[in-house]
Order: structure tokens, then sequence, then C-alpha cells
């Protein structure tokens, strides 16, 4: 939420939206530097808006380019390793042909699925709620003038953020994963 970090999504909007206008106006009036300018704008923009959506991952940590860093909700953990485990069963259940490894592996790995999505659901809710709550908060802060609460506003938003771009990863991963299978 930091207004200095250059990467809100709600800032990039604007910036292209500005880069438009004086697009138009240098269309209008025929000025080279107008165009050029808004050329210029609306690149920003756009690595604005990419860069609003990146994090890195690592392990059960994800970190935006705003500061924020989120740990994972325990279920995804879990439900990623049982995901791992009953694949590993299955797959040696088939191989020696011990059918029952095999049928406890894929209830296993269907369980472990249902409990990442579970931790998916719960960071993406508690993601918004933290970015709301913090939004909300820097505006209050802006109000009545602490610094304090203000920074503490933006980094509950930014931890938000974190939590929310961090399911989004493992989903595009996921999606990719299954585009090559």
């Amino acid at each position: 939420m930091s207004t200095n970090d250059q990467t809100s999504t709600l800032q990039s909007y604007v910036d292209s939206a500005k880069g438009a206008v004086q697009s138009a106006v240098g269309s209008l009036t025929g000025n080279p530097a107008d165009k050029r300018e808004a050329e210029n704008k609306k690149a920003a923009a756009d690595v604005e808006h990419d860069l609003s959506h990146s994090a890195a991952k690592a392990g059960p940590f994800t970190a935006t380019p705003s500061g924020g860093v989120a740990k994972d909700d325990p279920n995804r953990t879990q439900g990623t390793w049982n995901q791992t485990i009953g694949a590993g069963k299955e797959a040696i259940g088939g191989l020696v042909g011990a059918e029952g490894l095999r049928q406890e592996g894929i209830r296993q790995n269907q369980e472990g699925k249902g409990q990442e999505a579970e931790g998916q659901l719960k960071d993406l809710k508690r993601g918004a709620a933290d970015r709301v709550g913090g939004t909300v908060g820097s505006v209050v802060a802006g109000l009545t003038g602490s610094e304090e609460q203000r920074r503490a506003a933006e980094r509950q938003h930014d931890e938000g953020k974190a939590r929310q771009r961090g399911v989004e990863a493992d989903l595009q991963k996921e999606a990719e994963e299954d585009r090559r299978v």
C-alpha cells in the first residue's frame, strides 16, 4: 500500500489512463513530444501493473516488492506433503502390485488436494481482509496524523497482498504443470 513502492495496481490504472489522455491530446495537436511522453507513461504503467502482481515464493513464504511477507496456511504445506506421499504410495503400489497401497495412495493424494485447497481459500480470505483492513487503517491514520498507525496499516495491507500473491503463484504453477501433462 505504500505510495512510494511503485507497485499499486490501482495507481497503474490511473497512470495508464493519464497516458491515454495525453496520447489523445498529442494526436489532436500533432505534437510528437506529447505522443512520446504518453507512450512512456503507458509503458511505466504497464511495468507498475506487472510489478504489483509479482511475488517471490520460497517454500511456504511469499514476499512482494512492496515489502510484504507472508507464510502459507499450514494446510497448504501439509496438503502438498500428503499429495507427494500419496502419489509415491500409488506408484509403489502399482509397481509391486499392492492394490491396497495403491488405493491408499490415491486416497491420500486426493485428501492432500482438498487440504491444500482449504489452506489456499483461508489465505485468500485472510489476504483480502488484511488488504481492506490495511487500506481503511491507513485512511484513518491519515486523518488522525498517526505515523505509527499508518505504518502498521501499510504492513497489514502488504502482508495481505503477499498472502494473496502466494496463492496466485501456486495456482499459476499448478496450471503450468497441468498444461505440460
